[in-house]
């Protein structure tokens, strides 16, 4: 396997997370979504997505390789295809209130503060470094506070119960990026403690983004 990311793409780091997770290897090819204007557009990772987003994982089976896209369809797929470990619960209740609490997330929160929103507020829409603050702590704050309540009920030592899931691989690369951005945790103690937790285990300890060869 193949991975296409940049250190401190949110959605890249939580597929790296997985990948640590399941306990597979994949080698790691970065693009640097700043530099000589963004190499996520050259030519050659275009071919491979032509939304010119991170992450994108090249994959062969029996007959051919083959590149996914999107972060979460990704990790569905090493869920599905690399069972050991899993990341969803049994009951299938379970698993969609796990995949909805990931979602809000990965589809709520962190699409408004991606790099390529906040890059057009700044360069398109003459919005001020304090507004585009403003913009990026308005959806964190929004998100975490459902987030949070939804802890209360369903979090043990982590997102939902006592083990890791699709929540936890979602959850911690988002407070990572809010710390970044200074947002102030103090009302979210569940979403603290849960992160804390987290980060202690090998896996998410070793796809922190400053722990990445291309960090810098």
């Amino acid at each position: 396997m193949k991975l296409y990311g940049y250190w401190r793409s949110s959605a890249a780091y939580r597929v790296r997370i997985a990948l640590n997770y399941k306990q597979l290897e994949a080698e790691h090819v970065s693009i640097h979504l700043v530099k000589n204007g963004g190499e996520q557009f050259s030519e050659t990772f275009s071919a491979l997505n032509p939304h010119h987003l991170v992450p994108a994982l090249v994959d062969s089976n029996d007959h051919e390789e083959f590149c996914l896209t999107q972060s979460l369809a990704i990790i569905e797929y090493l869920e599905e295809r690399y069972p050991q470990l899993g990341i969803l619960p049994e009951r299938t209740e379970e698993r969609a209130i796990v995949r909805a609490m990931a979602m809000s997330i990965a589809c709520e929160v962190h699409p408004l503060d991606n790099l390529r929103v906040l890059q057009y507020l700044v360069n398109e829409m003459d919005v001020t470094e304090d507004n585009k603050m403003k913009w990026y702590h308005h959806w964190i704050h929004l998100g975490f506070s459902a987030l949070e309540q939804q802890l209360e009920k369903y979090s043990g030592c982590y997102s939902f119960g006592d083990s890791v899931t699709l929540v936890d691989i979602c959850l911690v690369p988002q407070v990572y990026n809010a710390k970044r951005f200074n947002v102030d945790l103090s009302a979210y103690p569940n979403i603290v403690r849960v992160d804390q937790a987290c980060n202690e285990l090998a896996a998410f300890e070793h796809a922190l983004p400053e722990n990445q060869a291309d960090a810098g």
